[in-house]
C-alpha cells in the first residue's frame, strides 16, 4: 500500500482497484467485457477489501496462546462494529416498537354481521351469516371453466351431446315441405335472429311470440306492490280458514267426549243401586256423564291453580348506605307515631284506622285484625318500645321501693351528693380527692332509676359525654339501654352526615365510661355490660385509633391512682393498690376488644404492665385484696391463652395465696423453697383457713362479694383456695413447653405436698392431691425430655498452616475437571448461570443505552422544530415592523416636506 495519509492511500488504492480513473476504450476491452451484475459484484468486492485494510479496527482479533496448524478456532476474530450496527438495528426492529407502543392500548372489533344490533335474536344473526357466507363461497363458482358438468346447455352438458343431436337444427316437417332451410324459430333462437341489425322486421312477423321488451321501474315496483297485497290477502284468507276451523272443534267438542271417555264402573253400580236394582244401559247413561265429569274436574283444576302461590321479584341488596337512611327513615316515623299516641291524635299516616288502631271490617274480612305495633316490634332489627300497661308503673315503683330497701347497706356507701365512689374499698374525704374515679356523674344526685316511662322513645340525641347520656337513659331499664345504644348508633350512621363519624367515635368513649360505672359498687349491673360489649366492640373495630385513645386515658388514670396509693404505704390498710370491680372490668373489656396475643400492642401492653404491678407490687392485708389478684391472675390467663408468655408476677401471687389461706408446715419465709417473693407470709396477719369438722362446702366464688368483704370468713378462704389452685394448674398446662418448666415448678410441688391436708373437706383434699397429681407426672415428662445447659457444638478449627498450596499439573483443563461428577456439573451449572446474568446485565444496559439515545434524538427534533416555528414567527413579526416602520418614516417625510412638524 502506497505511503503517505489516509486520503493518498484511499486514492491510491482506488485507483489499483480500476474503481477511479478512466475506463480503458479499447476494441479488444470491448470485446471481453462482462456482463453489467458481474461487474458490480467485483466492483463491490474490492471496495469491501479495500475499506477492510484502511480501516484495521474494524476487525478484532483474538490472540491465541499456542497456535496450533490447520486448528480452527471460533471467535478468535469478530468484527464489533457489524455486531454493534446489527444490534442496533434489530432493537430498531423489536425494542424501539414496543417502546413507541408502550402507551397504546389495542383491541378487538367485532364486526360480524348483527352482533351489536340490540334487535336481531340469535338465529337471525347466525342465518344471515350463513346466507352472506354461501353467497361469498358461490363467487366464484359461477364462473369456473375447468368444471365441465356445469356449462350446460339447454339443461344438458355440452360434453354429452353428438355434433347436431336434439340441438333444433332438424327441419320442420310437419307443416311444411323440405326445402333445405332452416325454420325460423330456429335463426332467431340460435343464429341471434339472423344477424338482423334492424330486429324489428322478426317482431312484425312473429307478433306477440317476439322477445319481451324491458320493463320501466315504475313497472316492476307496481307489479312488486302488487304481488305484495296478493300474499297479504292470502295469508289472510289462510288464518281465517283456521280460525273458522279451530271455532268448529271447540262446538263439537262435547260430542267427542264420549269417544274420548271411557266409562267408569263404580259410577254405573252406583246408578244400578239407585235405580232399584233395574240394569241401566252404560251406552245410554255414560255419553251424557262423561263431559259433567270433565266439566267438575276441569272446574276444581281451574280453581286449584287461580289460588297458587305466584312467584315474586325480590327486591335487589341494598347498600350499606341506602339501609342506614332507611333504618333511620323508619326510626323517626315511628317516634312521630309514637308522640301521636302520646297526644291523642289520630295517625293521618295509617291509612282506614281510626283512633282504635283497627282498621274497618269489610265482606271478604277474615277477622285477622291486628295492631300495626304489635306486628311490626322489630324496627329494622332495632329493638321493640316498651308497651307498658297503665298498671305496670304501680308495679315499677313499688320494685324500685323494694330494691332500695334491700339495697340499704348501697346507700351508705355513696356520697352525700349521690356519686358513688368507682373503688373496691371506702375512704375518708381527704382520700377521695387524692383518688380520681374512671367514671363520674355530675348530674347533681339525681336517682337513676326513676319510674318507668310508659313507651321507650325511638329517636334520641347523640350524646358528648356520660353525663348526657346518663340523662338520655333516665327511667329506662337495664334490658333496653341496648336498644336505646343501637337507634343512637343507627341515627347518626357515618354515611348520613359528614360529623356523624365524631359523634360515633364520642358514644364509644362514653360506652366505657358507662361500663365503668355500671360496674362500680356496691349496685354492679354485670347483664348490662354484657349486653354493652357488642356495640361497644363495634364501635371499636370501626375507630381503633379513638377507641385505643379512650382506653389508654382509663389505664392512665389507673396507674396514677396505684402510685398515690403506693406513696401511702402498701402495708396500709386505707391504702388503694389493688385494682376495685370497676378497674377489673376494665381490664377484662381490653382483653375482649383487642388482640392480646400481639408481642407489642397499643392497649394491651400498658394493661398487661399495670397488672404485673398490681401484682408485683401490690401487699396481701386482707381477702379481698386475694380476691382481687385472683382475678388478675384470671386475666392473665385468659391474655396468654395463645401466646403463653411467662408472667411470674402471677405464679408468685397464686403462691403467697395458697401459702396465706392453706395450712403449711412452713414457720418463716427462710423456710420456703425456691425463691419466691413472700413479704407478707407469717406477718401477723391470720388469713389461714380454720381447719374443723364444720367447714364449709366449695362454691363459685362471687367477686362482686368478695371485693367489698371487710371481715375474712370461712367460705371466703375455702373458695378463694379453690381457685387459686384451678389456677395452678392452668399456668402449668400452659407453661410445660418451657425449658425452665422444671426449675419454675418443682418448688410449687413441694410446697404443695408440704400442706397439711388433716381436717380439710373432701373437695379440698381431692383438688389438691389431683393438682399435686399433675404436676407430677408433667415434671416427669419434662425431665425426660430435658437437656442439661451445653456449649454450643460446633466443626473444629484446624491449626492454621502457612504451607504453600502447590497445583499437581499445569494443565487448565485438568485443573477444572472435578472427579466427582455431579459436583462438575454443578460447577458448570454456576459458571453458566453467571456468564448468563452477566449477558443480560450487558444487553439490559444496551437497551437502556439505545433508549435514552432514542429519547435525546426525538427531544433534539422537537426542539428544533420548535426553534424552526419560532424563527418563522420572529421572521414574520421582524417583516412586519420593518414594514411598519418604513412606513413611519415615509408618513414623517411626507409631514415636513408639507411643512407640518
Amino acid at each position: 500500500m502506497a505511503k503517505g495519509s489516509q486520503l493518498a492511500q484511499l486514492k491510491s488504492a482506488l485507483s489499483q482497484a480500476g474503481v477511479t480513473g478512466k475506463p480503458s476504450t479499447s476494441k479488444k476491452r470491448k470485446r471481453q467485457s462482462t456482463p453489467l451484475e458481474k461487474e458490480k459484484e467485483k466492483r463491490a468486492a474490492r471496495l469491501e477489501e479495500i475499506h477492510r485494510r484502511l480501516n484495521p479496527f474494524d476487525v478484532k482479533v483474538t490472540k491465541v496462546k499456542h497456535d496450533v496448524g490447520g486448528r480452527k478456532l471460533k471467535g478468535v476474530s469478530g468484527k464489533p462494529s457489524q455486531s454493534k450496527q446489527a444490534g442496533i438495528e434489530q432493537r430498531k426492529k423489536t425494542l424501539l416498537k414496543e417502546w413507541e407502543d408502550r402507551n397504546r392500548a389495542g383491541g378487538i372489533v367485532d364486526r360480524r354481521f348483527g352482533e351489536n344490533d340490540p334487535s336481531m335474536s340469535l338465529e337471525e344473526r347466525m342465518l344471515e351469516r350463513f346466507t352472506r357466507e354461501r353467497q361469498r363461497a358461490s363467487k366464484g363458482v359461477a364462473f369456473n371453466l375447468e368444471d365441465e358438468d356445469e356449462l350446460t346447455h339447454y339443461g344438458q352438458s355440452l360434453s354429452k351431446l353428438d355434433d347436431f343431436d336434439n340441438i333444433g337444427l332438424e327441419l320442420d316437417s310437419e307443416g311444411e315441405e323440405e326445402t333445405g332451410h332452416l325454420d325460423n324459430e330456429v335463426v332467431s333462437k340460435t343464429h341471434f335472429g339472423g344477424f338482423d341489425d334492424d330486429g324489428e322486421s322478426n317482431d312484425d312477423d312473429e307478433g306477440d311470440e317476439g322477445p319481451a321488451r324491458k320493463k320501466s321501474k315504475a313497472e316492476v315496483m307496481a307489479e312488486v306492490i302488487a304481488k305484495s297485497k296478493e300474499h297479504k290477502l292470502l295469508r289472510q284468507m289462510e288464518k281465517e280458514q283456521e280460525e273458522n276451523i279451530r271455532h268448529q272443534l271447540d262446538n263439537d267438542f262435547s260430542a267427542l267426549l264420549p269417544l274420548i271417555y271411557e266409562p267408569d264402573p263404580l259410577r254405573v253400580a252406583r246408578d244400578v243401586q239407585e235405580g232399584g236394582g233395574k240394569t241401566v244401559d252404560t251406552s245410554a247413561t255414560m255419553p251424557p256423564l262423561a263431559p259433567e265429569v270433565q266439566d267438575t274436574d276441569y272446574d276444581l283444576h281451574v280453581r286449584e291453580l287461580a289460588f297458587d302461590k305466584r312467584s315474586k321479584p325480590k327486591d335487589r341488596t341494598k347498600t350499606e348506605e341506602e339501609l342506614a337512611v332507611e333504618q333511620k327513615e323508619s326510626l323517626e316515623k315511628a317516634e312521630r307515631q309514637r308522640r301521636k299516641r302520646m297526644l291523642g291524635l289520630e295517625d293521618s299516616e295509617s291509612e282506614g284506622e281510626g283512633r282504635s288502631g283497627k282498621r274497618k271490617r269489610g265482606g271478604d274480612d277474615l277477622e285477622d285484625d291486628f295492631y300495626e305495633e304489635e306486628n311490626n316490634t322489630d324496627w329494622a332489627g332495632l329493638g321493640a318500645g316498651l308497651d307498658v300497661k297503665p298498671g305496670d308503673e304501680a308495679e315499677s315503683e313499688s320494685e324500685e321501693e323494694d330494691d332500695e330497701s334491700e339495697g340499704g347497706s348501697g346507700e351508705d356507701e355513696a356520697d352525700g351528693d349521690g356519686r358513688y365512689v368507682f373503688s373496691s374499698s371506702q375512704e375518708d374525704g381527704d382520700e377521695e380527692e387524692d383518688q380520681e374515679p374512671l367514671a363520674t356523674d355530675k348530674s347533681g344526685g339525681k336517682k337513676r332509676v326513676s319510674s318507668a316511662i310508659v313507651e321507650l322513645p325511638y329517636t334520641f340525641s347523640a350524646p358528648a359525654n356520660h353525663e348526657e347520656f346518663l340523662e338520655i337513659v333516665e327511667g329506662i331499664k337495664d334490658q333496653d339501654i341496648p336498644v336505646v345504644v343501637q337507634r343512637i348508633r343507627t341515627l347518626y350512621h357515618t354515611s348520613l352526615a359528614p360529623d356523624n363519624k365524631l359523634k360515633l367515635q364520642v358514644l364509644a368513649g362514653v360506652l366505657i365510661d358507662h361500663i365503668v360505672y355500671v360496674a362500680t359498687l356496691p349496685a354492679p349491673h354485670s347483664a348490662l355490660v354484657s349486653s354493652l360489649l357488642p356495640h361497644l366492640a363495634a364501635l371499636v373495630k370501626a375507630y381503633p385509633i379513638s377507641g385505643a385513645q379512650y382506653f389508654n386515658e382509663k389505664l392512665t388514670l389507673m396507674n396514677k391512682n396505684f402510685k398515690r396509693g403506693l406513696s401511702k404505704g402498701a402495708t396500709r390498710p386505707e391504702a388503694k393498690t389493688w385494682p376495685g370491680l370497676s378497674e377489673l372490668t376494665l381490664l377484662r373489656v381490653v382483653g375482649l376488644m383487642w388482640s392480646t396475643s400481639d408481642l407489642n400492642h397499643a392497649v394491651v401492653s400498658p394493661a398487661r404492665i399495670l397488672m404485673g404491678a398490681y401484682l408485683g407490687l401490690g401487699r396481701i392485708r386482707s381477702l379481698a385484696d386475694i380476691a382481687s389478684g385472683l382475678f388478675l391472675c384470671t386475666l392473665f390467663a385468659q391474655y396468654e391463652s395463645l401466646s403463653k408468655r411467662l408472667v411470674p408476677e402471677a405464679i408468685n401471687f397464686l403462691v403467697n395465696t395458697f401459702l396465706h389461706i392453706a395450712p403449711t408446715k412452713y414457720k418463716d419465709a427462710m423456710s420456703l423453697p425456691g425463691s419466691f417473693s413472700v413479704p407478707d407470709f407469717r406477718s401477723g396477719r391470720s388469713l389461714t383457713v380454720k381447719v374443723n369438722k364444720a367447714m364449709p362446702e366449695l362454691k363459685r366464688p362471687d367477686f362482686a362479694e368478695l371485693l367489698r368483704l371487710e371481715e375474712p370468713n370461712e367460705q371466703a378462704k375455702v373458695d378463694l383456695l379453690s381457685l387459686a389452685l384451678d389456677l395452678l394448674g392452668v399456668f402449668a398446662d400452659m407453661y410445660k413447653g418451657l425449658d425452665g418448666f422444671v426449675e419454675l415448678y418443682e418448688p410449687i410441688l413441694k410446697i404443695l405436698q408440704h400442706g397439711e391436708t388433716k381436717g380439710l373437706n373432701e373437695d379440698l383434699k381431692s383438688r389438691l392431691s389431683k393438682i399435686v397429681d399433675i404436676l407430677t407426672r408433667l415434671l416427669k415428662f419434662s425431665k425426660q425430655s430435658h437437656r442439661p445447659l451445653a456449649l454450643q457444638a460446633h466443626k473444629p478449627i484446624p491449626i492454621p498452616s502457612y504451607i504453600p498450596k502447590f497445583e499437581a499439573t499445569t494443565s487448565n483443563y485438568l485443573r477444572k475437571k472435578d472427579p466427582d461428577y455431579e459436583r462438575n456439573e454443578a460447577a458448570k451449572m454456576r459458571y453458566q448461570l453467571k456468564q448468563e446474568k452477566k449477558g443480560a446485565i450487558r444487553e439490559l444496559r444496551k437497551d437502556a443505552k439505545f433508549l435514552a439515545a432514542a429519547q435525546q434524538k426525538r427531544q433534539l427534533e422537537k426542539d428544533k422544530e420548535y426553534n424552526l416555528r419560532l424563527k418563522k414567527a420572529y421572521t414574520s413579526i421582524e417583516s412586519e415592523r420593518a414594514e411598519q416602520k418604513a412606513l413611519e418614516r415615509e408618513k414623517a417625510r411626507e409631514k415636513r416636506r408639507s411643512g407640518k412638524k
